[in-house]
């Protein structure tokens, strides 16, 4: 079987941390390309660390080259209040990272987006993650694939006291979103990183993957 390599953005995040976790106890895997500002936590021989600015990934491309690329960059409208800067997190960092991946012919691009991205949306959040969106399918890498969660449940290192008062409701609201609703259920960053993981070594359809299906793939790397 042979080895792959693969490239993480976000990886001091709580999806992107956990994704590492797993990624260096799979076997399918000899190297993992980590991009970030500040050293992730993890000591591992298959870690091969680069701390960049990320808004100058574009800078990188000779060090850019991976079977996967995995980017979970992302923030929130609390921790980063300025429009600009949110826009070159959440549109500019994955849409760069999706450019190298076509320039180097990486076959396989994931990136964590969000349930309500929506390009035309008068909400401007909800619209960058929707331009971010089409940015990278305008790419048209060969398995693209959009992951769009509902909220992430998990703790994260830095405090972000409303999000984890809302968090604690939807732990007791989860089970009132049944029917139609369900999908708005809250979802767990481990899922995630198996839903990106299976995705990247099994056959599936590129495109959006909602917070349902991205549950239903997740069970399916667990077997």
């Amino acid at each position: 079987m042979k080895q792959k390599t693969a490239i993480i953005l976000g990886a001091t995040g709580l999806t992107g941390g956990i994704l590492l976790d797993k990624l260096l106890e799979d076997e399918r895997y000899h190297k993992i390309l980590v991009f970030t500002r500040n050293h992730v936590r993890q000591k591992h021989e298959k870690i091969e660390e680069y701390l960049i600015d990320l808004f100058e990934l574009d800078q990188f491309q000779e060090l850019f080259k991976a079977d996967e690329v995995y980017c979970c960059v992302g923030t929130t409208k609390q921790k980063t209040p300025d429009k600009e800067i949110y826009r070159k997190v959440d549109f500019c960092i994955p849409a760069t990272a999706a450019k190298l991946s076509k320039k180097n012919q990486i076959k396989t691009f994931q990136v964590i987006s969000a349930m309500g991205a929506d390009e035309h949306s008068r909400i401007f959040y909800n619209r960058v993650k929707g331009e971010m969106e089409g940015a990278v399918l305008e790419q048209k890498i060969s398995n693209t694939y959009i992951l769009q969660p509902a909220l992430i449940g998990g703790e994260r290192e830095e405090s972000r006291f409303f999000e984890s008062v809302f968090k604690k409701i939807m732990s007791v609201g989860d089970h009132l979103l049944v029917g139609s609703l369900k999908k708005y259920r809250s979802i767990h960053p481990s899922t995630i990183a198996d839903a990106m993981i299976h995705l990247a070594n099994n056959e599936y359809r590129s495109g959006i993957i909602q917070n349902d299906e991205i549950k239903n793939i997740a069970e399916k790397e667990k077997k």
